[in-house]
């Protein structure tokens, strides 16, 4: 996994929500008892933890802002970090991973 691989299935994600109005971020995702918001907070949760783990960091907590139309922004910040950290090709095959699976459930 490269992280031009990761990138293309972060701008795929992106593209698919980052339209998106509060209507369709406060509705249930496909699969689990959570919202959309929740889902793609979650995933940017998850690439900001590896970027910490590439970095030799200690994880952070991401915030959850108030408008879920950030959402979008802080998964290409969180993307951007880890690609920097310079990780190994399996961080960012479990992030892009991560990031396929959260398109698949939106």
């Amino acid at each position: 996994m490269s992280a031009a691989e990761l990138d293309q299935a972060v701008r795929l994600l992106v593209r698919h929500i980052g339209h998106w109005q509060q209507p369709r971020w406060a509705a249930v995702a496909t699969t689990g008892n959570v919202s959309r918001a929740d889902l793609v907070h979650r995933l940017v949760q998850e690439i900001a933890n590896l970027a910490a783990d590439a970095e030799g960091e200690p994880r952070r907590v991401v915030p959850r802002l108030e408008n879920d139309l950030a959402l979008p922004d802080q998964l290409r910040v969180v993307t951007a970090d880890l690609v920097a950290a310079g990780p190994g090709p399996e961080a960012l095959a479990r992030a892009a991973a991560e990031v396929t699976a959260t398109r698949s459930a939106l």
